[in-house]
Parts: C-alpha cells; sequence; structure tokens
C-alpha cells in the first residue's frame, strides 16, 4: 500500500514524483496535477502537514471557481474546462464491478455495492440523470460510510436543487474531504 512521504520530502520532490502523491490523494488527473503546481505549489507559501497542503489546495479551487464564475456573469463566457475535468475525474458512484477504479475509490465505495439489481440499476439512472442535469459534471460526495439509501436521497436532492454553480463548489469541496480522509488512512500525521 501506498505510504505518504514525509511533508518535507514531498516539498522537496520534483513535479513528477509529487505527481504521484497527487494521484494517491486525489483520483489521478493531469488537469488537478497542473493546477495544484501552478497555484498551489508555484506560489510562496509554506504548510506544515497533508492537512494544510489539502486546505491550500481547496481554497485555490474555491478562489478559481469563483474568479470562473465571476468572469462568465460579466462576458457570458463558460466557465474553464479545466474545472469540468477535475470533477469528471472522481468515477461514478455505484459503477459495475468490472470498472477499473483506483484502489481508494474501490475501498471507499465498498458500502454502496451489494443491494438489488433493481437497487443498482437506480443507482445507475441516478448518476444518468446527473449528469444530464449537469453537463460535464460527475456526481461526487463524500461517501464516509454512508450507505446506498442515504447517497440517492442525496442525489436526488442536488438533482432536484438544479444549479450547476453549487455542485461545482459541492464537488471541490469534497475531493478535498475525500483528499483529507485518504491523507488520514496513508500517513500517521497529517
Amino acid at each position: 500500500m501506498y505510504r505518504l512521504p514525509p511533508i518535507e520530502e514531498f516539498q522537496a520532490q520534483t513535479p513528477e514524483q509529487q505527481k504521484q502523491t497527487f494521484d494517491n490523494l486525489f483520483e489521478p488527473c493531469s488537469s488537478l496535477s497542473w493546477f495544484i503546481q501552478t497555484y498551489v505549489l508555484n506560489r510562496p507559501r509554506t504548510f506544515t502537514t497533508y492537512g494544510d497542503f489539502i486546505e491550500l489546495v481547496r481554497s485555490e479551487l474555491l478562489d478559481f471557481l469563483e474568479m470562473q464564475e465571476f468572469a462568465k456573469s460579466r462576458t457570458n463566457r463558460e466557465v474553464s474546462p479545466l474545472v469540468a475535468e477535475i470533477i469528471a475525474a472522481h468515477p461514478r458512484l455505484g459503477v459495475p464491478k468490472t470498472t477499473s477504479l483506483s484502489e481508494h475509490s474501490s475501498a471507499e465505495q465498498k458500502n454502496l455495492g451489494g443491494g438489488s439489481d433493481e437497487m443498482r440499476q437506480r443507482l445507475v439512472e441516478l448518476n444518468a440523470q446527473y449528469e444530464a442535469r449537469f453537463p460535464g459534471l460527475r456526481y461526487v460526495v463524500f461517501v464516509n460510510g454512508r450507505g446506498r439509501d442515504e447517497i440517492m436521497e442525496d442525489m436526488r436532492r442536488r438533482i432536484e436543487r438544479g444549479s450547476i454553480e453549487l455542485e461545482r463548489e459541492v464537488a471541490f469541496n469534497a475531493i478535498c474531504d475525500i483528499a483529507l480522509d485518504r491523507a488520514r488512512k496513508l500517513s500517521a500525521k497529517i
């Protein structure tokens, strides 16, 4: 199992070496790696724990999203495709067992396994409804031991709410919440 290097070692690594850490904390995503290198690690900031690092990533993602939404409201241009690329790096929830998931996603989604064929089909349908409602996005949630029924109810609420702007924000927060949980599991100290 992958173990996070000490934070000081991580900070001294090359971008290629750091990408392995990004891919274990977050889902593998070249767009997110580029974003972190550009907006987090290339700025004069200090962090002494992975928790601090992930919170910096969260802050930069949310600031970037806010700037994108502001620009969209002023110029009527679309939000950067980078936003959707980062969010879509997360796998759909409840995908068939034949689907290849990262080691971390597979473990995180195990509570969503099982259930009847009807329940699995319902989750597939909800994923499709979500993605139709929010083109380019994927439903992202910090599962954290919650069962299929609770997750499906959350999906329904978010689909009914219908705010793509809020979905982007919720997804970025969930991505970072998942990363914090992974950091705890991959290191004794965050």
